[in-house]
């Protein structure tokens, strides 16, 4: 049983520490927004949405003491990145091919109208198009970035997820 507890409190520190890294990625977005000029476009906002997400579940999980609860949070950290790489899949496409969306874009109304765009307008509001060729970040543009993120943070949860299903089931 003190190897479980061992187990449990890594677990609980890496929660914590994917928590302040995804909220890291947010404000390392924050500061190109504002002191660099890059305006987010709603599929920012979406991705932005998406690593609050995996930061709330995250430090969720960090507060329990059972896996049970841990697992379930894990499986809401881990569909929170899928959401995001979906999103990011999306803006790198439209990225990719210029002209798509003819100066307006369709998703700005809905995204501006949810609660969080009026609570914090500078986080949550867009300001941009999706289309906007921003300077590249070590090569990868910020929606390259974002995807290369929201990939590495499935798969250490899932295989997170699929570690403790199979220690469980040795263990029983």
């Amino acid at each position: 049983m003190h190897e479980d507890d061992r187990v449990l409190r890594r677990e609980r520190r890496l929660l914590t520490l994917l928590g302040f890294v995804c909220l890291g990625l947010v404000g390392g977005a924050l500061y190109l927004q504002f002191f660099h000029g890059e305006d987010p476009c709603p599929l920012c906002i979406i991705q932005r949405y998406f690593f609050v997400l995996v930061a709330v579940f995250a430090f969720l999980g960090a507060g329990l003491n059972g896996w049970r609860g841990i697992a379930v949070l894990e499986t809401l950290v881990a569909l929170s990145a899928l959401g995001g790489i979906a999103t990011a899949v999306r803006h790198v496409y439209v990225q990719a091919h210029p002209g798509f969306s003819c100066g307006y874009d369709a998703l700005q109304p809905v995204v501006d109208g949810l609660p969080p765009a009026r609570w914090l307008p500078q986080v949550f509001k867009v300001a941009g198009l999706c289309e906007t060729p921003y300077p590249p970040i070590l090569g990868l543009t910020l929606p390259q970035w974002s995807l290369v993120a929201f990939a590495v943070i499935f798969v250490l949860v899932a295989a997170s997820l699929l570690s403790k299903r199979k220690l469980r089931a040795a263990t029983r």
